[in-house]
């Protein structure tokens, strides 16, 4: 039975879609992986794909969705990356989250984009070290 794992953000153009991406490369099979955002944007931030696309994974194809209730109710494990924008922040509306308080790739520059890329990397091989240990 495989156990789903939600990242959220505001507008899962950018952390949250990078978090997807990650841990769908390194994490075991037993876990689905999801992302989204409570006022999604219409499409990825196009340095955010520039900056995967530099560690070897193409997120080019991937698209913004709206966060529902059935994500956060079948959710094994949900993680906020951060708000900005307190009103719709992901975390007021999901009970039992970790919240990783990363920065906005937003309107940043590609070496900022590039430190954001790499903590959240950090963080998701942190995440699937808990959870094979809870799962073994």
């Amino acid at each position: 039975m495989t156990k789903d794992v939600l990242f959220v953000c505001v507008e899962n153009a950018g952390r949250s879609q990078m978090a997807e991406a990650f841990f769908k490369k390194f994490a075991p099979q037993e876990f689905n992986v999801s992302s989204a955002g409570t006022f999604p944007s219409s499409q990825l931030n196009t340095v955010v794909v520039q900056v995967m696309r530099e560690v070897g994974i193409d997120v080019a194809e991937q698209k913004p969705k709206s966060l529902s209730d059935f994500m956060i109710k079948t959710s094994f494990k949900t993680v906020n990356m951060g708000c900005m924008d307190k009103e719709s922040c992901p975390s007021l509306f999901v009970g039992d989250v970790l919240d990783w308080n990363i920065s906005d790739p937003k309107e940043k520059s590609l070496d900022e984009v590039r430190i954001i890329r790499d903590n959240i990397k950090s963080e998701v091989m942190n995440l699937i070290d808990t959870l094979k240990e809870k799962s073994s």
